[in-house]
């Protein structure tokens, strides 16, 4: 029975990234329902550029108070910045990403022992996290579909471009993983390709 093996394992960390616009957090959800509890990196983003943060004071020094609507950190108006300059990028990054992984380290440290832990992250692997997660899990779809989805999002395609040559490609992700999870089809379909790597992950862990 699995969802006995899952009461009598060590802390598991599955790591889930892939591309822009693949559908991650769609996979994440679905980790969710099968038990995982849920890091998204992006969403400890938010929280570490709040008004009154470290972060939050640096990027004002950093970019000036252009890039705020109200008291707020526009995320619109930094990435314009950012994603057009690949020195600026790296000055955000140097600024957002220790405290985002250093967060990521301290849920991952607060794990209770039979827990099963999802890292959702776009930028995983560049930030160096690989080593901090035992399976590492890729989401991908096909092109239409992806273009299809960040459309809706109100991405231009000068905007999917800029974000992407930041991160590494699709093929070099997929390299790297320990599952792929095509997410192009229904969910449905994506639901049994979720199922099938949570219990191979589960089976393979309890031996």
């Amino acid at each position: 029975n699995l969802l006995f093996l899952i009461f009598n394992l060590e802390t598991m960390v599955i790591g889930i990234t892939g591309s822009l616009g693949v559908g991650k957090t769609t996979v994440a959800g679905l980790f969710r329902r099968l038990g995982a509890r849920v890091i998204n990196a992006d969403r400890i983003a938010h929280k570490i550029i709040k008004p009154g943060t470290p972060a939050y004071k640096r990027i004002i020094s950093t970019f000036g108070r252009g890039v705020l609507r109200g008291n707020y950190i526009s995320r619109r108006k930094l990435a314009a910045i950012v994603f057009s300059d690949r020195q600026a990028l790296e000055k955000l990054n140097r600024i957002t990403h220790p405290g985002i992984i250093r967060i990521i380290k301290d849920e991952i440290r607060g794990c209770n022992q039979n827990e099963v832990l999802v890292i959702e992250a776009a930028l995983l692997i560049e930030a160096g996290l690989l080593s901090r997660i035992d399976k590492l899990v890729v989401v991908k779809s096909g092109q239409v579909v992806v273009k299809q989805r960040l459309k809706k999002s109100g991405f231009s395609p000068k905007q999917l471009k800029a974000r992407l040559a930041v991160q590494l490609s699709q093929d070099k992700k997929i390299r790297l993983a320990d599952y792929v999870i095509d997410n192009r089809a229904s969910i449905r379909y994506t639901e049994e390709e979720v199922k099938k790597v949570w219990y191979d992950i589960i089976k393979n862990a309890a031996y």
